[in-house]
């Protein structure tokens, strides 16, 4: 039982991107949105308990890609479908663009199966940020809707979010491997900035931690290097 814990848990992961999907379909985007940061949640859980438990695995972690294709690969992409048929009500076709982040997530998280150079950092978005990003904008769109639903803006967005999964741009992991303020510095103030902002703003915050990521990932690094 000890050692299928975590796999149970990205189970989890897994069943609520599946609701996350059906209710994004369902013209429910923000219900699905919940779903993504519950999915987020395990995903963090699965890998904490792994690593208490000592009972890593082979298929621990293709399971875990597998269910993030689903949670941060395919829920994005039916938001995103959703989001654009607000804006091109006319169209049948263009609404599925919005399922380019979903294939450009599988291919991320393909990349980083294989990748050797992503044992303890990421190179490219990961898929949870890019996920919750994608999120943030169904509550941004509350206030900014004129902005958040204009084509041009979408359209943009998938074209962005998609060539940042698949980038070489060097992004740090939030898996500490020790608790040293020197070594993690960076991340920590990132964690404890981010954590005030959402605090603050709730999802509205999202778009402002993820340029905070990229920038105190690129600090970090130069100043490790």
């Amino acid at each position: 039982m000890r050692r299928h814990l975590p796999n149970f848990i990205t189970c989890l992961n897994l069943l609520s991107g599946c609701i996350g999907v059906t209710l994004a379909l369902a013209s429910q985007p923000k219900l699905a949105a919940y779903c993504v940061v519950a999915s987020g949640l395990f995903d963090f859980l699965d890998g904490l308990v792994a690593r208490a438990l000592h009972v890593k695995s082979p298929i621990g972690k293709e399971l875990d890609s597998l269910a993030d294709v689903v949670s941060f690969g395919l829920v994005p992409g039916a938001i995103w479908y959703t989001l654009l048929g607000v804006a091109f009500p006319e169209s049948v076709y263009i609404p599925y663009l919005g399922f380019v982040v979903t294939v450009f997530s599988a291919i991320r998280l393909a990349q980083f199966n294989i990748d050797d150079r992503q044992t303890t950092d990421f190179i490219g978005l990961n898929t949870p940020m890019n996920a919750f990003y994608v999120v943030s904008l169904l509550f941004i769109a509350e206030t900014y809707g004129s902005l958040v639903l204009h084509p041009a803006f979408l359209l943009g967005n998938i074209a962005l979010t998609s060539a940042l999964l698949i980038s070489n741009i060097r992004l740090f992991s939030l898996k500490l491997e020790s608790g040293s303020w020197q070594k993690n510095k960076w991340k920590f103030i990132f964690i404890i900035l981010s954590a005030v902002w959402v605090g603050l703003l709730k999802f509205a915050a999202v778009p402002g931690v993820l340029v905070l990521y990229f920038l105190f990932s690129f600090i970090h690094f130069r100043r490790t290097a």
